[in-house]
């Protein structure tokens, strides 16, 4: 009996120091040691890195800034459709490469939730600089909200609005505990292992054109680490814990057809936030993951629009019975 148990006791052991040995690496923020700023194509960061940068800019003053992250193994590009829309009508875009995304530093590595709102607030901070008093805003999408929602409760970012579009709220607590376990366990035995998810048969978007020309990008990823996965899911989760903490004027945008996350988890994440006539959360109809690519996806972009220059009005989607509120605010 005492050698079976001295047997369990060295197993357990040796499988902890196999979990500790093969840990998800993820990359430690550097000191802060240079002052933020913009150059033609890039940002640098707080740290030096520099993120590639795209702009969209109007021909006149523009009326507001929309600063946009994107989202999971995409790049800066993905606003590119719905950035030239805005600009012709006097809005300001700007888009980076985040870290370890598009052509930015250290491709297919997950640099971790602290750096993502680090780069975040310098960015901001930078815009800020540039265009004084107008009215900024963040629109993150997917992954890309996650990270909005996790800067507004770690930092004091100056935004006047967010636009969180189909957000990644899909965290730990809403994944079986099967899927948990060997999630844990492949990104401690395996981080360096990568996977495609073709196998899952998720539709993102109705737009097949554009679906394929992402396959066909080298800057976007198509096969994942496995500890770029775990990360993912731990910030998923933190957005899902801090959109209960949303106190700007928010627009919360989710597609009807997502089969990307799961609407019991935006309704879980979104129900206790929804405060006031600023913050909604809308269903679109025809809505896919990818909203703002979707066959339909002007209609995403107008919304966007006159919620940005009137945060009260009705939104032109309701009025033409393409989308619904998923939310009422809360009394």
């Amino acid at each position: 009996m005492k050698l079976q148990s001295r047997s369990t006791l060295y197993l357990t052991l040796l499988l902890l120091s196999l979990l500790t040995a093969c840990a998800p690496k993820f990359i430690t923020p550097a000191e802060s040691r240079v002052t933020p700023l913009m150059t033609v194509g890039q940002f640098v960061s707080f740290d030096g890195a520099r993120l590639p940068v795209q702009r969209w800019l109007p021909q006149g003053p523009a009326q507001a800034v929309i600063i946009a992250l994107h989202g999971f193994n995409d790049y800066a590009h993905f606003i590119a459709p719905a950035a030239s829309w805005w600009s012709a009508r006097g809005i300001a875009v700007y888009a980076y490469d985040q870290r370890g995304f598009g052509a930015a530093p250290d491709h297919g590595r997950w640099p971790g939730r602290q750096m993502f709102t680090l780069d975040l607030q310098a960015f901001v901070s930078v815009i800020r600089q540039q265009y004084g008093s107008l009215p900024v805003y963040l629109l993150g999408e997917s992954m890309g909200a996650a990270v909005v929602l996790e800067a507004l409760a770690e930092t004091k970012l100056q935004v006047d609005g967010v636009i969180l579009s189909a957000p990644a709220v899909r965290g730990w607590r809403a994944m079986p505990l099967w899927q948990q376990w060997g999630l844990r366990l492949a990104a401690h035995t395996i981080p360096w292992q990568r996977f495609t998810g073709e196998s899952l048969g998720v539709v993102a978007s109705d737009n097949r054109a554009m679906l394929i020309a992402l396959g066909r990008d080298p800057l976007v990823i198509k096969k994942t680490r496995v500890d770029t996965i775990y990360g993912l899911v731990n910030l998923m989760q933190a957005g899902f814990d801090d959109a209960q903490q949303l106190s700007v004027p928010a627009l919360v945008l989710y597609g009807e057809k997502d089969q990307v996350i799961p609407a019991a988890a935006v309704r879980a994440a979104f129900g206790p936030a929804i405060r006031q006539p600023q913050q909604r959360l809308q269903l679109y109809r025809n809505g896919y993951h990818m909203l703002l690519r979707d066959l339909q996806a002007e209609v995403v972009w107008r919304d966007i629009l006159s919620w940005v220059r009137d945060s009260a009005a009705p939104l032109p989607s309701q009025e033409l019975q393409l989308s619904r509120p998923f939310l009422s605010p809360a009394p």
